[in-house]
């Protein structure tokens, strides 16, 4: 039916045209022999200029309109496509999750009966649960870092603000991460610069999801110990994650917030993680109107090291 509309539109567009065209080639001949004065002539040209203008528009507008139309709605078409593809990931992390806990569960268990028998356990026995127990969070991290992505390249919505306390969420990342920081002989810790922090308004799941990947990397390449520390000032509040690591190289510094960039990419070897979490980390500060940068030393006869800030703003009302 639209389509018929259209044609019609533009049928009776290009006639018009066609016949203010007419009019204006017709006009000085026509004009003359009616009258001898311009008189005779100008009235017909203003006719066929107008008839003309109007059948152009009419066949310009059954262009435009189907077009402009196409563009209104496509955010719509996006969305709701981005709403699908969450639903879809939402069930697909729940059918995964499930297996993983109970996996989890079974790992724990066996340990406690080890613990339990007194007898001295096998030790690829015990590397073993310990690996299990190490990939546990990277796999929890990577269904949510992909989750985050999808839901960073289909939302049309803004960034969502809430009051929430940065201290208490980074305490319960770093008490997290606590036990595979000790198991690997490494020292995690954390304070908060004012001591009682108090509340800011932002987007609690996008802070936990960066500083979870910015802790999750420095207790993987730290030497012995992690720092997180929290400050604010008037208008933004800050998380500084540190870790006394190799440092990461000038030459790498550049990409390392590239998407799906990692050090192996540039010596063509295999990768060991999928390069998102520092991409989707900076990509989600700067979209809630903060940033996240990084310094680094990494000389080996230096004070090396690697340390991330997060900066973001305090919100409304804070």
């Amino acid at each position: 039916m639209r389509t018929s509309m259209q044609t019609i539109a533009r049928a009776a567009g290009g006639a018009a045209a066609l016949i203010g065209m007419a009019g204006l080639l017709l006009a000085p001949f026509l004009g003359g022999a009616v009258s001898d004065t311009l008189w005779g002539v100008e009235p017909l040209a203003y006719v066929g200029a107008i008839i003309l203008m109007a059948g152009l528009g009419v066949v310009s507008l059954s262009y435009l309109v189907p077009t402009w139309t196409a563009r209104r709605k496509k955010p719509d078409a996006e969305g709701q496509w981005g709403r699908v593809t969450q639903d879809y990931f939402d069930l697909f992390q729940h059918d995964l999750g499930r297996p993983l806990r109970r996996i989890l569960g079974r790992e724990r268990e066996l340990r406690a009966v080890l613990d339990s028998s007194g007898a001295a356990a096998d030790p690829a026995t015990l590397e073993l649960l310990n690996e299990i127990e190490r990939q546990a969070p990277n796999f929890r991290l990577m269904l949510s870092n992909i989750q985050v992505l999808v839901q960073l390249e289909a939302s049309g919505e803004p960034p969502n603000a809430e009051p929430i306390e940065p201290s208490e969420l980074v305490r319960k990342i770093v008490d997290r991460y606590t036990a595979l920081a000790t198991e690997s002989q490494k020292e995690i810790s954390w304070w908060a610069e004012p001591s009682e922090f108090g509340i800011v308004h932002s987007d609690s799941s996008a802070l936990e999801h960066v500083v979870t990947n910015l802790v999750d990397n420095a207790v993987r390449f730290a030497t012995t110990h992690v720092q997180a520390r929290i400050t604010r000032n008037p208008t933004h509040f800050f998380v500084r994650v540190w870790d006394d690591g190799p440092g990461i190289t000038a030459q790498y510094l550049p990409h390392i917030f590239d998407r799906g960039w990692t050090p192996e990419v540039a010596r063509r070897e295999e990768k060991s993680s999928s390069g998102l979490g520092l991409f989707i980390g900076r990509s989600l500060a700067r979209r809630h109107g903060g940033d996240l940068t990084v310094e680094s030393v990494a000389a080996p006869d230096q004070d090396h090291h690697t340390a991330f800030l997060l900066s973001l703003p305090l919100g409304q009302h804070a």
